[in-house]
């Protein structure tokens, strides 16, 4: 296959498979596919509810279409697939919708096509798990009818400066001939270079890692700051005289949530229990990671007891509810760890987000959250997520949600140290 006869199809259009599809539908013939009529709807308008394309930047891409018809993606002969791969309620890897897309795929490839997959996974999946799939449905032969690639996602939700084109691209392909194709493909589009990994099994591993470490460079940072409380020492200043040394590394320490830190770990967790090995490191940075919510709450009662705020009954303000600061992105966050907690302690608890989507809000979580706090009504704020409306309002902003006696919990570093009661 020529690069000048792709027809691409982009199989989910979310956060990784939107601006993806823009980029190729610049250059390509290139069909963005996606189940959810409403998210196709909205497209087609030239909307973008996650903010990551803007309408100008869908408008560039003149050869792109949309369409939730699998009977169109029949004109393709390149599938990328960007659907999302969660873990379960057991924390355990849930690759229904790479199952239900690769069946999707087995109806509609045909010999010579090629199959590219995104979505993070362990090493192994994509040719153990969703080839079979494909095999099994279309009738096709692996490497003699159709073939298949692997190039892990790298979209950061929310960062307008290391978009997709911008970031670094791994590679690979199931044959030495489709690996070349697959690179030069992304070659095309990536600004920034690509690197061709020796097989997908290494370019799936290369992905999984990336987020694994930081999730363990965090856990580190989260349990020194639990020390450091102990010891009456505040974490971010220790944090900023260690940072004068040139390799020391600038992590802080916070709630791990989101589609990629407080997941991926648990992808390659789940291979290695799976070949035999536990992992010891990696699972304990995860229990860690995942006792964040609790430990805030912990320490807010304490401090509202101290101050002989009754906690039962206590109406507290969190301020953020998406997974990183500026970005609408809601899925795996962990906030919802705190409101559960503060739940538990019988707290009245509101959320104010101005980036969230009320109805998503309520569907993922059946959180509503305020349009606007009242001023003077609450006995706590916890400020959970950086968003640039927080750090406008600055403290004294803040703090005239409160009453006179209250407690102000700053998570994210928002505010002078000075001018909260509380940081994490």
């Amino acid at each position: 296959m020529k690069l000048n006869d792709a027809h691409i199809a982009i199989i989910g259009l979310g956060y990784v498979g939107l601006p993806l599809a823009v980029e190729f539908g610049k250059h390509y013939q290139t069909l963005g596919f996606d189940i959810n009529q409403a998210r196709i709807s909205e497209l087609k308008r030239g909307e973008d509810h996650t903010l990551e394309v803007s309408r100008g930047e869908l408008a560039l891409a003149s050869r792109l279409s949309y369409s939730n018809e699998i009977s169109d993606l029949r004109r393709a002969n390149i599938f990328i697939v960007t659907v999302p791969t969660p873990i379960d309620e057991h924390r355990q890897p849930d690759l229904t919708p790479l199952v239900k897309a690769s069946e999707t795929l087995g109806e509609v490839i045909k010999p010579g096509d090629v199959v590219i997959y995104e979505s993070t996974v362990y090493p192994g999946a994509t040719e153990e798990d969703c080839i079979p799939v494909i095999e099994r449905v279309s009738g096709l032969k692996y490497n003699v009818d159709f073939f298949a690639g692997y190039s892990p996602e790298r979209i950061n939700p929310g960062d307008k400066e290391h978009r997709v084109t911008t970031i670094k691209k791994v590679t690979s392909g199931s044959t030495p001939e489709i690996a070349e194709l697959v690179d030069n493909l992304y070659r095309s589009i990536i600004t920034a270079g690509t690197y061709k990994a020796s097989s997908i099994r290494v370019a799936e591993a290369a992905k999984v890692i990336e987020n694994t470490q930081r999730d363990l460079n965090i856990a580190l940072i989260n349990e020194l700051a639990v020390i450091f409380n102990k010891l009456g020492i505040d974490t971010e200043e220790v944090l900023l005289a260690a940072g004068t040394k040139w390799n020391f590394l600038p992590f802080r320490p916070g709630l791990v949530g989101g589609h990629c830190i407080g997941v991926d770990p648990y992808y390659l967790t789940h291979k290695a229990q799976a070949i035999g090995y536990h992992p010891e490191v990696i699972l304990a940075g995860r229990r860690i990671n995942d006792s964040m919510g609790r430990y805030v709450v912990g320490e807010l009662v304490k401090a509202m007891i101290k101050r002989r705020i009754h906690v039962a009954g206590a109406k507290v303000l969190v301020m953020g509810l998406t997974f990183k600061e500026n970005c609408p992105d809601i899925r795996n966050t962990k906030v919802v760890d705190i409101l559960a907690e503060l739940k538990d302690f019988g707290v009245d608890a509101d959320v104010f987000d101005p980036w969230v989507n009320s109805e998503e809000a309520m569907h993922e979580y059946g959180i509503t959250p305020l349009n606007r706090p009242e001023t003077g009504a609450y006995d706590a704020v916890i400020l959970a997520v950086g968003h640039k409306e927080f750090r406008e309002m600055g403290a004294a902003g803040i703090k005239a949600l409160t009453k006179k006696e209250s407690v102000l919990y700053d998570l994210k570093y928002v505010l002078p140290a000075e001018s909260v009661d509380m940081r994490l």
